[in-house]
Order: structure tokens, then sequence, then C-alpha cells
């Protein structure tokens, strides 16, 4: 892992509405760090800290550390409630991990050498269905994305999701259906132009 984070918080003691919306107007997002077989700890954490953090795509798949008070553990980050219309963070969750004890993360697809592509050389499109997967693995093997290599994919090609390769120690959370598309290389459409001449013709 290339990148440490590092969340401070503070311990909250009040609940409910009111003292969300006073923790927000001081600047502050309300949030719960929860798991690890221990009590839920309500906490916050300064907002612009938090989305200072939010612009790093690694910091959704990372383990972090969560400095609450004098105290520090590790923890994920597993879910974010956004204002609907406005740029802020209504509230925050994280997860304690363990060490020994298997995590389900979602983490992001890069697609590397799409310009390199076989079958974009030949005029084909590419189409992502799939830009992240749910994995399952220890703490200390949480990749920050997966990649998929893209060079050799020539056209009408396909990359299922059973054979996206896989960092060692990670494993797909649960694959419904291990044939679903990830990304696929469609031929150029060309009926359009096709069309195109056959009308030309009739006209003339």
């Amino acid at each position: 892992m290339s990148v440490d984070f590092e969340v401070v918080a503070q311990p909250r003691a009040a609940a409910g509405k009111g003292a969300s919306r006073r923790l927000r107007r001081e600047g502050l997002v309300p949030a719960i760090v929860y798991g690890a077989h221990k009590e839920p700890e309500a906490i916050s954490v300064s907002h612009n800290e938090l989305l200072k953090h939010l612009e790093h795509e690694a910091f959704y798949s990372h383990v972090l550390d969560l400095k609450i008070g004098d105290a520090g553990t590790k923890v994920v980050l597993k879910d974010l409630q956004r204002h609907p219309a406005k740029p802020f963070i209504l509230h925050a969750d994280f997860m304690r991990v363990s060490q020994d004890e298997k995590l389900k993360m979602v983490v992001p697809l890069h697609f590397v050498n799409e310009e390199k592509c076989a079958g974009v050389k030949m005029g084909g499109v590419i189409s992502h269905n799939l830009t992240e997967i749910e994995i399952s693995c220890l703490p200390k093997d949480l990749p920050e994305f997966i990649s998929i290599d893209m060079t050799e994919l020539d056209v009408g090609g396909i990359v299922h999701l059973s054979e996206i390769q896989l960092p060692a120690g990670v494993e797909l959370a649960h694959a419904p259906d291990p044939d679903e598309p990830v990304v696929v290389i469609h031929g150029a459409r060309s009926g359009g132009d096709e069309e195109a001449e056959e009308g030309g013709e009739s006209e003339g």
C-alpha cells in the first residue's frame, strides 16, 4: 500500500438530529465506528479534512489509521451519506478491522493499456460493464484497486468476472454469475455507413 491515511476524530456524547446539526454547523461530520467485537462508538471528524481524504480514490479501499483522542485503531470506510444537492458529507461509517479476520470491500477496477488494446487498434470500441467489484481478504492483503490489462484483447473479446486476475490472498466476495462480462470490445459500427451507401445508390 503506497499511501497512509490518518483520520483524526473526537468522541461525541450527544445523539439525535439536533446534535448532528450543531456538529455540522461547527464544521464537523457525525460518524460512528463499529466492528471487531466491540461496542459502536459515536465520533466526529473534521468535514474539510474528510473531504481532502475523499479526493483520493485509495481512501475508499484502504486500511485507515483512526485516532480518537489519544487512542488509535485500524478501520475502513464502509459508508458515506452525502447531501443530495450540496457538496456536504452528512455522516460517515467506519468499521474496525482485525488483522486475522477477513473483510469485504468494494474496490475499483483499473483498465490499463487501453490505448494499446489490439481491438481498439482495429477500430473496436471498449465497453466497461463493471467499474468496481466486491472482494474478500485479510486487511494486510487489501488492494487499492484491481488492474485489468487490455493489451491483447481483440474485437469481440470479453473479460468475464471469473477471469479477473486477483492478487494473492484476495478472492471475490460473491460471484452470482462468474460469466458476467466486465469489459467488452465491440466491433466498429458500420451498419449506418452501409445503409447510407445503399440509400445513395437507390436515389441515383
